[in-house]
C-alpha cells in the first residue's frame, strides 16, 4: 500500500523530501493457527528496497525457506533469512516482526516480554521539523497540535541556511525546549565544524549523522565540539555498530527495527552498545502502525535507552493508519499495551486482502 505523508509534517532533509511511503504488510500463520503481522517500511534511498522488491523476495526466496521450519527460536529464522538472501534488512525486518508477533502471541505475552523486557512501559518521543520560513512554521504548529513537545530539525542543506532554520525553530519552540538536529550525512568535515559550533550556541540537544556514513574518523573528531553525536546512517547491522564503537565515532546510536533486520537483532545491538557505555535512541523510517508498535516494544525491551526522545511517530505522520486503534500516544510519550504480541489489530478491510 502507498500513503502520502501529512503535508505539513513532510520531512525535507539532505536526502530529499519524504513525500510518500510504500508499505508491504506481512502475515505469518503457525501450524497452531496463530497469526503474526509485520510491516516492511522500506525506501530505496535508504537500503535499496521498496514494497515491490520486498514482495518479490518474501514470496520467491524467504517464504519458501521458512515454511515448514520451527517458529522457535525466532533468532534461527533471522539467521536462515541471511543465508538465503543478502542484504535487504528492511524486507527481513518485516517478516521478522511477524514471526516475533506470532511467537509472543503463542506465549500470550507482549512482544516486549518475549524480547526480554520490559525495562519501561512508556517511551518519550519527538518529531522532525523541516522546511524553511512558512513551511517550518506550519510544521511546528501541526506538531504542537498533535501534542509534540520535543523536536529535531532537518539540516545538512548548507550551513548558513541550516543555522537560520535552526534559529527559526528555536524561536518557535522557545528556550529550554528539547531541540536536536539531523544532517543525514549532508555536511563536509569543515561544514560540520562551523555548523555544530553555531548550533551549540543556539542550544542544540544533539547532532545526528553530521557526516557521511563511512567517515567514522571524522565523526570521532566532531565529538570533541561538545554536543552529543548520534550515529544513524553509520549503523545498520552489528558489524557497523562494532566499527562505530571501535572508532569512538558516536555518543548515541540510532537503531531502527528495519536497519537491524528485525526486533530481536535490534535488542541485541542495543545490548552490545550498552556494554560499551552507549545508549540508543529508536529512529524512524516513517513506519505505520505495525512498524511503530515494533519500535515501541523494542524500545521497552532494551536495557539502556538514551535521554534523547525516540522517533516512534506512527500514524502521526500520515493521513490514515492501518490499525483499528492507534498506539496509546499523546505526542509526548507512547505507552506499552498489555495485550499479547504487538498488541495491535489490523483493520478488517486490510485483513480481508490477506484472505
Amino acid at each position: 500500500m502507498s500513503l502520502d505523508a501529512h503535508p505539513d509534517l513532510m520531512v525535507r532533509g539532505a536526502k530529499g523530501a519524504h513525500e510518500r511511503s510504500e508499505f508491504l504488510l506481512v502475515r505469518v500463520v503457525t501450524s497452531d493457527g496463530v497469526e503474526g503481522y509485520g510491516e516492511v517500511s522500506a525506501t530505496p534511498l535508504w537500503s535499496g528496497e521498496d514494497g515491490a522488491s520486498a514482495d518479490h523476495f518474501i514470496r520467491a526466496v524467504l517464504a519458501p525457506a521458512l515454511i515448514g521450519t520451527a517458529l522457535t527460536p525466532v533468532g534461527a529464522a533471522d539467521e536462515l533469512m541471511d543465508k538465503v538472501l543478502h542484504g535487504n534488512p528492511f524486507t527481513k525486518a518485516g517478516l521478522s516482526i511477524a514471526l516475533w508477533d506470532a511467537y509472543a502471541r503463542t506465549l500470550d505475552v507482549p512482544l516486549a516480554v518475549a524480547l526480554g523486557g520490559p525495562y519501561r512501559n512508556e517511551i518519550p518521543i519527538k518529531l522532525s521539523l523541516s522546511g524553511d520560513g512558512p513551511d517550518l512554521e506550519r510544521a511546528y504548529h501541526a506538531a504542537r497540535a498533535a501534542g509534540f513537545g520535543a523536536f529535531k530539525v532537518k539540516v545538512g542543506l548548507g550551513v548558513p541556511a541550516d543555522v537560520a532554520r535552526f534559529d527559526q525553530a528555536r524561536a518557535l519552540v522557545g528556550e529550554g525546549v528539547f531541540l536536536g538536529s539531523d544532517a543525514n550525512g549532508g555536511w563536509s568535515r569543515a561544514e560540520a565544524v562551523r555548523a555544530i559550533r553555531a548550533l551549540d550556541r543556539l542550544g542544540v540537544a544533539f547532532v545526528e549523522q553530521p557526516l557521511q556514513r563511512d567517515d567514522l574518523a571524522g565523526l570521532a573528531e566532531l565529538r570533541r565540539l561538545g554536543p552529543p553525536i548520534v550515529a544513524d546512517e553509520s549503523v545498520f547491522g552489528t558489524a557497523d555498530l562494532v566499527r562505530v564503537i571501535e572508532a569512538g565515532a558516536a555518543d548515541v546510536i540510532s537503531l531502527y527495527v528495519g536497519k537491524s533486520a528485525g526486533p530481536g537483532r535490534a535488542v541485541g545491538m542495543a545490548a552490545l552498545a550498552a556494554s560499551f557505555g552507549l545508549a540508543v535512541v529508536i529512529g524512524s523510517n516513517g513506519e505505520l502502525g505495525i512498524g511503530a508498535a515494533a519500535q515501541l516494544h523494542v524500545a521497552a525491551a532494551i536495557p539502556r535507552l538514551a535521554a534523547i526522545p525516540s522517533d516512534i511517530i506512527g500514524a502521526h505522520y500520515y493521513a490514515e493508519d492501518i490499525l483499528t486503534k492507534p498506539l496509546d500516544s499523546d505526542g509526548r510519550r507512547v505507552r506499552l499495551s498489555s495485550e499479547p504480541g504487538l498488541g495491535v489489530t489490523v483493520r478488517d478491510d486490510l485483513l480481508r486482502e490477506f484472505r
